[in-house]
């Protein structure tokens, strides 16, 4: 992912963790521009819906269980799927490889206290890939998801 591209996310997704689902803007059948879409691969679709409802404070827009649901978070839709499936993210690339959780791309949600968000997430036993760091622009975590998926948790430095 690019740089410009992260700075992108990154503004976008600027919401506190908790704050609700700001209104989508609808025109037609055509969602506003500024809604960003991420997909996640996740190994089971339903452990993934409990996880990102109950403590990232995603909404469900739709499902089409055991393969796929898309969530939403203010301009953030998350679409997460299963690498098995009838849909197109679950075959494979011309040259054999198949789409799998985890890595090292993310979304990042700003919060704004991490530690109180980390002790929190740690009562729930959540795994973390990281402890928090602190860097100039501010401070971060790296939760995963239960397929592995990692989501950076930022508070911006004041």
């Amino acid at each position: 992912m690019s740089a410009k591209t992260l700075v992108l996310l990154t503004s976008l997704l600027c919401a506190p963790l908790t704050v609700g689902n700001a209104q989508r803007k609808e025109q037609g059948n055509m969602a506003d521009m500024t809604t960003v879409r991420v997909r996640y691969m996740v190994n089971q679709l339903n452990p993934a819906l409990q996880f990102y409802t109950t403590y990232l404070g995603f909404t469900v827009k739709q499902q089409a269980p055991p393969n796929f649901a898309m969530l939403d978070r203010g301009n953030l839709e998350l679409v997460l799927s299963t690498p098995y499936g009838p849909g197109g993210a679950a075959k494979p690339m011309p040259d054999g490889r198949r789409a799998e959780p985890g890595g090292w791309n993310r979304i990042i949600l700003n919060v704004l206290d991490l530690p109180a968000e980390v002790a929190e997430l740690r009562k729930a036993q959540l795994h973390f890939r990281n402890d928090i760091v602190t860097g100039p622009g501010g401070s971060e975590i790296i939760l995963e998801d239960p397929s592995g998926n990692p989501i950076e948790l930022f508070q911006p430095a004041r």
